[in-house]
């Protein structure tokens, strides 16, 4: 397929991803690569398409605009019909398939895909229209008869046509905003009275169980055959007269709920069934017929569709309610983190974190004592999110209420250490890292709990890690920790950091690496904290080449002047 000479014109903003239902993400074309695949790391992230690699494929910007490769993948990249074996340019017009997911680039406008769209419309002068038979004028009231929407027993065009008043009916009644839990007994009424049944339920689906939302009398007992059909094939069942069905008529439940006739249809959307309605009749003054099976089949899809969007807008309802508490949890969480590094004569010191989600579990902080010495701890609560985070903010103040001054570290962090243990959950932890360091001497005494070792860069190019001092906290509260001493000269930089930094990976699944960091810094140790600090940071965001964040990075820098 080649593109328009329209569609070669503009310029690509955005690729337009489909799926099988036709469901369409718009994606801004906002950085350099933008990957496909199964895998977490992949900008678009499928990763429950089987049709997909793990990393499957890219598009990439270049010099003269955008193209398309195949990172390699299993089941291969279509490319306007012909599988990729190349790198191709990718312009407006051109169409990738892969799995089940079909892209399309698009100028964001109204021509996405090469097809013009008119923006105005001429109206032309007509007196009236013709008498002639061909022509026929109709309104809502019409269609409705002459009681209108608030009478339909009465319509004209719909009299006798009981298929079509129900259904119409059900969409006016399924059209409003309504709860979940009156939705349920809406759609139960409206397939009672469609079919004129004597009983009814309504299931759906919650796990692997089905759990009746709504019910129009009591002691229902149904066939594991029936329930089959309509969840696992997708299929209605009508069974017309149950004394004739050799299956059926000698099955006690049956006969001791006097059933003659049921129908069992599935609550089924586009792809999926979510559950079932179910309605039975214990006599046959009026059997079921096809007509009811058609017309209680189409309105259990309408219904269906209506549950899953008033499912949807209640998650979505929630999911505000959460963001804006997040974005308030991420307020607190910032204020409890240091605005500031200390000026302090004779030691240079900056620090930043950065959370992967709104907030995060590392932490870092300053103490400064009153005889001129300084603290610097860095922490890591196992896990992201809003549970590290509480961890996180307990563990602070514990800090604040231990560290009055700055002797007997190692007994503190053994103190620490136990109350942490007495609070944190058995699937959590914390690693730990707190020195306290003479600004005018430069001696530090530094116990580490399990945390990546902080490195030390010598002002004459050797690097030394500050290992030693004890487990992690939060597992055994009886462990003991010891401490270490170690002495600064001036120039010699000092670089505590979280695991976030080292084990951030890019879109091939390799490493940063402890080795990646201590060449970075090597070579740039003659600069300022805040500099090299910051540089770390643009460094791991560099080289993860816009792969998704997985961690949360804290980098804290201490050089002595």
């Amino acid at each position: 397929m080649a593109p328009t000479a329209q569609a070669v014109s503009a310029t690509p903003r955005e690729i337009i991803v489909r799926d099988s239902e036709g469901k369409i993400v718009r994606v801004p074309l906002d950085r350099d690569r933008i990957t496909l695949g199964r895998s977490g790391i992949c900008q678009l992230c499928y990763p429950d398409d089987s049709g997909l690699s793990r990393q499957h494929m890219a598009v990439t910007r270049t010099v003269t605009g955008w193209q398309v490769e195949d990172l390699g993948s299993k089941n291969g990249t279509v490319f306007n019909g012909d599988r990729l074996e190349q790198p191709m340019p990718f312009t407006i017009g051109d169409r990738v398939t892969v799995g089940h997911l079909t892209l399309e680039l698009s100028s964001g406008e109204a021509e996405t895909t090469g097809r013009h769209i008119p923006n105005k419309v001429q109206f032309v002068e007509q007196d009236s229209f013709s008498s002639s038979s061909t022509t026929v004028v109709a309104n809502l009231d019409v269609v409705l008869g002459p009681g209108g929407a608030g009478d339909m027993e009465k319509t004209s065009l719909i009299q006798g046509n009981p298929q079509m008043y129900a259904l119409i009916r059900a969409g006016r009644e399924l059209a409003g905003h309504r709860p979940l839990h009156e939705l349920f007994e809406v759609i139960m009424d409206l397939s009672m009275e469609a079919v004129m049944a004597g009983r009814g339920l309504l299931m759906t689906l919650e796990g692997e169980e089905l759990v009746v939302r709504a019910a129009r009398g009591a002691g229902f007992k149904i066939s594991n055959t029936v329930r089959d059909r309509v969840m696992r094939d997708k299929a209605s069942v009508l069974v017309q007269d149950t004394m004739l069905d050799q299956g059926l008529k000698d099955q006690m439940s049956i006969v001791q709920q006097k059933v003659r006739s049921m129908i069992a249809v599935p609550l089924q959307t586009a792809q999926h069934v979510i559950g079932l309605i179910y309605l039975d009749s214990p006599d046959l003054i009026r059997a079921f017929t096809r007509e009811d099976l058609n017309l209680l089949t189409v309105m259990a899809n309408v219904a269906a569709i209506r549950i899953e969007h008033a499912r949807l807008n209640e998650v979505e309802v929630v999911e505000r309610a959460m963001s804006k508490e997040l974005e308030q949890a991420a307020h607190i969480q910032k204020g409890l983190l240091p605005s500031s590094s200390p000026k302090v004569e004779g030691v240079d010191i900056a620090g930043r974190t950065l959370a992967c989600r709104t907030v995060g579990g590392d932490y870092y902080d300053y103490l400064t004592f009153p005889d001129g010495r300084i603290g610097v701890l860095v922490g890591d609560v196992a896990g992201k999110g809003m549970p590290a985070s509480l961890l996180m903010s307990s563990l602070q103040a514990r800090v604040k209420v231990l560290f009055e001054d700055g002797d007997e570290l190692a007994h503190k962090i053994t103190r620490l250490n136990k109350s942490t243990s007495a609070s944190c959950p058995d699937n959590r932890f914390i690693t730990f890292f707190m020195l306290i360091a003479d600004p005018v001497t430069g001696e530090i005494v530094f116990t580490n709990a399990g945390h990546n070792p902080p490195m030390l860069f010598r002002k004459g190019g050797t690097v030394e890690q500050l290992e030693g001092g004890g487990m992690i906290l939060g597992i055994m509260p009886m462990a003991k920790y010891t401490e270490a001493r170690v002495k600064m000269e001036p120039g010699d930089v000092l670089v505590l950091y979280t695991d976030g930094v080292t084990e951030a990976v890019n879109p091939r699944e390799e490493e940063f690496g402890e080795d990646h960091l201590m060449e970075f810094v090597n070579a740039m140790k003659d600069r300022t904290a805040a500099s090299i600090m910051n540089a770390i940071h643009a460094e791991v965001t560099r080289f993860a080449e816009s792969a998704p964040q997985g961690d949360d990075i804290t980098v804290v820098v201490v050089k002595k002047s």
